[in-house]
């Protein structure tokens, strides 16, 4: 049964599990956002899309064997999940230029990647989530080199899954960011979610945005794109 509010961010609010320590209920609402909350709009119906697309790629990757906080879904909107405390570093994951990349290294927009790039992000809204390097990151946060080596792994062990999943719907994986939460035992694990509010996602053959950029760009339709993934999803998991 779901308890106290214990937290609401600009995509989820975060609820106790009654009678469960290391348990926690996430909900997702219909706020998009962008550019750090600068740009905000409601879309009646995102949470519930967002929720289905992240717990069917929780469940997806858990059948490849990496760990996450998921548990199950539980409504049209929340997800029974691990609690866990969030490591304030954000990783990117990119396999295609595009974006701030471009901007702050002059690459090429479109180019792929041989070997994907993994970047680190200090995860602080007030400082805008400033770029890190591993120095950074163990000063600030206290991780380990060896945590910091297994987040990285394990981002890297995410994109191969999720590359291979989304091929199959006809859609790169541009980049996603990820994050990740030590359980109460401290083991880390993957944590937050996996849809198209953290992916940049483009069809084959089109390059048509299917993520979140359709929003901050003002390019299409945020809910018939992540409508469009979501049935895709579906069709190739056989849910």
């Amino acid at each position: 049964m779901k308890g106290a509010l214990l937290y609401e961010g600009k995509a989820k609010k975060v609820y106790s599990m009654l009678g469960e320590e290391y348990q926690l209920i996430l909900e997702y609402k219909d706020d998009a956002t962008a550019f750090n909350g600068k740009k905000h709009r409601i879309f009646p119906g995102k949470g519930q899309l967002n929720n289905k697309i992240s717990a069917h790629i929780f469940e997806y990757l858990h059948d490849q064997g990496i760990p996450s906080h998921f548990i199950q879904q539980l409504s049209a909107t929340e997800q029974l999940v691990h609690q866990t405390h969030i490591i304030p570093i954000e990783v990117v994951v990119r396999n295609v230029a595009t974006g701030s990349l471009t901007k702050r290294l002059g690459i090429t927009d479109g180019r792929s990647f041989e070997n994907p790039l993994v970047e680190l992000y200090y995860k602080k809204d007030e400082l805008n989530d400033p770029l890190i390097n591993d120095d950074h990151a163990k000063l600030l946060t206290g991780i380990q080199e060896k945590e910091l080596s297994f987040l990285k792994e394990q981002a890297l062990l995410v994109n191969e899954q999720l590359h291979a999943l989304f091929k199959k719907m006809d859609i790169t994986l541009v980049d996603f960011k990820l994050e990740f939460g030590r359980l109460h035992d401290r083991t880390i694990v993957l944590s937050d979610e996996i849809s198209p509010d953290t992916c940049r996602l483009w069809e084959k053959g089109t390059n048509r945005k299917m993520d979140k950029d359709v929003f901050r760009q003002d390019t299409g339709d945020l809910l018939e794109v992540y409508e469009a993934i979501w049935q895709r999803l579906k069709e190739d998991i056989h849910v």
